[in-house]
């Protein structure tokens, strides 16, 4: 691949309903590792409706392009393994292993907004060894507790007891909230 030290704008294949972890994933990397003068934005182009629900209007954001994330970054081998590597992706949009970087003209008809990288700050209200509860998937009402906390805050290990034994629970952070 050919080393390049211009950004360009890229498009990212992911699996339908992961557009928004792969851009947090690649968010949050960009903080850890101090990516900012590799990958200057990462978007995905969305478009507000109006959608009407039990005789209510709503406006809803819908994405203009699902299982798709845009990026602009520096393209060279290492940030296309990273990006490769990135659970959800399934790799840039292009024949073969080969990128195709989005013209002038395309970025503009696609509404590419150029947004500097969102920081996410994730506080959590819990720590290793806290009681939680679980809110959300298949071990929802059940409480545990907190074993391990990943570096970006994104994922949590939980043990809760299930047919009397200790099992291990791997889940998002946000599916589990604090004990009193």
């Amino acid at each position: 691949m050919k080393r390049e030290d211009t950004p360009y704008w890229y498009v990212i294949h992911t699996y339908s309903g992961y557009e928004n972890k792969v851009m947090t994933s690649i968010q949050n990397v960009i903080e850890n590792r101090g990516l900012q003068d590799k990958i200057l934005a990462v978007t995905i182009p969305t478009t507000t409706v109006e959608e009407v629900k039990d005789g209510v209007v709503k406006k809803v954001e819908q994405k203009l392009f699902p299982a798709y994330v845009f990026v602009k970054m520096v393209m060279n081998d290492e940030m296309w393994h990273f990006i490769r590597n990135i659970i959800g992706a399934t790799g840039f949009v292009g024949p073969g292993s080969e990128p195709v970087r989005l013209s002038k003209a395309e970025v503009e008809q696609f509404q590419i907004e150029e947004k500097e990288p969102e920081i996410i700050t994730i506080n959590l209200n819990y720590e290793v060894g806290d009681q939680v509860k679980i809110c959300e998937g298949s071990f929802e009402g059940f409480i545990g507790i907190v074993r391990e906390i990943s570096e970006d805050k994104t994922k949590v290990v939980v043990t809760t007891s299930m047919f009397g034994r200790e099992t291990k629970v791997d889940l998002p952070s946000t599916s589990v909230t604090a004990l009193d």
